[in-house]
Order: structure tokens, then C-alpha cells, then sequence
């Protein structure tokens, strides 16, 4: 399997899910495609995570930052990754 190889997005997300799965992952909200999050994205969200300024779609404060992401395809939503599992649950997506 290929691994997937993006400029700018972050290393160990790049080594956890491999380019093949990636592309038959979706949003299970909108069946949107789904990319990893940029180094800078997920920058961002850490940074309101812990500030304690960060909501899940559940509402829920998340608490704990995220080591990756995966952004759907309209850039509204991203899933986090949790030790190297994408987390494609509805209620534990955030805005962006």
C-alpha cells in the first residue's frame, strides 16, 4: 500500500493512514470526501483546545489535543485522530 505523502500536513498522520484507506473514508455526515489536516489546521484547533475554547459537534469541551485530523472535503468539519484511529463519529467532529 501506498502511504500518504502531502506537503505540509503532519508527519505522523502521514505515517498512520495509508493513502488507500484514505480514499474510501467519508464524512459519515454528508459522504464528503476526506483529507488530512494541515500542520497549520491542526495548529489552530490545538491552540482553542487548550485555551478550553473548543466544542466537539456533540457538545462537549474537548479537553485532550488532537495528534491529526481529517478535514472534510468543504472545510467546515475535521474528525480527530486519536492514537493513529480516525474518529468518524458525528458528535466528535469539530467546526473549524
Amino acid at each position: 500500500m501506498t502511504r500518504l505523502a502531502a506537503g505540509g500536513q503532519s508527519e505522523h498522520l502521514r505515517t498512520m493512514i495509508e493513502a488507500d484507506l484514505l480514499k474510501i473514508l467519508c464524512c459519515p455526515e454528508t459522504r464528503q470526501a476526506l483529507a488530512a489536516a494541515d500542520a497549520a489546521t491542526m495548529a489552530r484547533l490545538n491552540e482553542r483546545i487548550a485555551a478550553r475554547g473548543l466544542k466537539n459537534r456533540g457538545g462537549k469541551a474537548v479537553t485532550e489535543p488532537c495528534e491529526g485530523g481529517l478535514v472534510r472535503q468543504d472545510g467546515q468539519v475535521v474528525y480527530p485522530v486519536r492514537q493513529g484511529i480516525p474518529i468518524l463519529l458525528i458528535a466528535e467532529s469539530m467546526a473549524i
